[in-house]
């Protein structure tokens, strides 16, 4: 009886300064929220130290370093931020804490490639995040795939692309997209559409709808770009034909070289400028455009698809 009170005791005072530790630590990281910057408070970047602090809790802390992560990422987005020195510490410390997190690498990956404003500008660091993850989750077909989106989209390294989607097509119950994709890189690296394809692929196939809506976001973006290219190409033929710019979308309609008021993705009407130049009525709504911005135009700084909104 005395060995069973023991025992008893000794796991009982054990969970209380587990409790008492996680309690200590969720107020020290709560000082990421407001007043110091993430830089002056991430006083523990090692993963090592972490699993033995946590007394076993290794995906708990994982999720509270997650959560730090998308609001250091969002804050620092919202403000118009061009550096995100303490991104990539973060997203190592809660893939190493919890490598199975999925939604870590994915996600990370982005904030860590796109180029600022939209992200931090290190496609390196995101290829590392992603070899990481497929180390750890290697029948994951979607890490593949992400390896292979951002050597085709931000490093521009087609072979490397290449061979990821062809590694990823080997997992059992890959899409077939990406035995596709591995086959066409060489003929159409570089080409619109094989960005499309990139983004229709990340929209049918993602699970998180965080995801499929950042998809949609950029094929809404690519859509703009394509139309707007094509009206101005049609006010430049006007030119050619009358010598001047049409003075609205009416003029093409009357010469017989438009049909109806062209509308962008979300059904706004575009605009047609003097000098034949094609905008967007509302950019804000219909980030990475490209071509389309009005002459002038600031976007806001605040961040937009993050899995939190």
């Amino acid at each position: 009886m005395r060995a069973s009170s023991g025992i008893t005791f000794f796991f009982s005072a054990v969970l209380l300064a587990s409790m008492a530790g996680s309690v200590l630590l969720l107020r020290q990281l709560d000082r990421l929220r407001t007043g110091a910057t993430l830089e002056d408070v991430l006083y523990i970047t090692s993963p090592k130290t972490l699993k033995r602090m946590s007394l076993g809790y290794d995906g708990l802390l994982a999720d509270i370093y997650w959560t730090r992560t998308i609001q250091y990422f969002g804050s620092h987005h919202r403000n118009g931020a061009q550096r995100y020195d303490s991104l990539a510490p973060l997203l190592e410390v809660t893939t190493a804490l919890d490598p199975q997190l999925l939604i870590a690498y994915e996600w990370g990956s982005t904030f860590l490639s796109a180029k600022p404003p939209e992200g931090a500008g290190m496609p390196e660091r995101a290829v590392e995040l992603v070899k990481h993850g497929i180390r750890n989750n290697p029948n994951e077909w979607r890490l593949y795939y992400d390896l292979g989106f951002i050597n085709y989209m931000e490093l521009k390294d087609y072979a490397a692309a290449a061979d990821a989607f062809a590694q990823g097509s080997r997992v059992p119950n890959a899409h077939p997209f990406l035995k596709l994709m591995a086959a066409r890189m060489a003929q159409h690296a570089g080409d619109v559409q094989m960005a499309r394809m990139l983004w229709s692929t990340t929209y049918q196939s993602a699970q998180d709808p965080s995801v499929r809506i950042n998809a949609e976001v950029h094929l809404r973006a690519l859509q703009v770009d394509d139309e707007v290219t094509a009206l101005e190409a049609l006010a430049a033929q006007y030119r050619q034909k009358t010598g001047h710019f049409p003075d609205n979308f009416s003029d093409l309609q009357a010469a017989g070289m438009l049909r109806g008021v062209p509308k962008d993705p979300l059904g706004h009407p575009y605009k047609l400028a003097a000098n034949g130049r094609v905008e967007v009525s509302d950019p804000e709504n219909l980030p990475f455009i490209k071509k389309g911005i009005p002459t002038g135009y600031l976007s806001s700084k605040r961040a937009k698809f993050l899995p939190s909104d």
